[in-house]
């Protein structure tokens, strides 16, 4: 009956060392392929934005100046990304006030052209 108790733990020990090593190893290779992973190289327009779809950046730091959008009319597009983020907040008062402050029924930015300044239509947001 020891013996069974030896050899159980034994194995046991062997599955949680196993396993472990093989969590470590996996984490390790998700953190090697995140820094890997290259900003995207969006083309320009004359003016010098950067012009293409949000969900081509790696994150809302990379992603170009005018975002590609579809106005109210359908209309194909680009709106300016200082536009659909608004100002940013840098307190939780501002947060809180800008909040209180957002018309119920959204608001609308300009459809810009990609050359960034000819306004070609209207985008809704909320």
């Amino acid at each position: 009956m020891g013996i069974r108790i030896v050899i159980i733990g034994v194995v046991c020990v062997i599955g949680l060392v196993s396993g472990t090593m093989a969590l470590d190893s996996t984490n390790a290779n998700y953190a090697i392929n995140q820094s890997s992973v290259q900003a995207p190289n969006f083309p320009k327009n004359e003016s010098g934005q950067t012009y293409g779809s949000a969900s081509d950046a790696t994150s809302p730091y990379t992603e170009p100046d005018l975002i590609k959008a579809y106005g109210v009319d359908g209309t194909n597009g680009y709106v300016l990304k200082k536009d659909l983020d608004g100002e940013m907040p840098t307190t939780p008062e501002e947060a809180l006030a800008q909040q209180k402050s957002r018309p119920a029924g959204g608001r609308d930015i300009p459809l810009y052209d990609v050359d960034g300044k000819t306004v070609i239509g209207v985008f809704h947001i909320g």
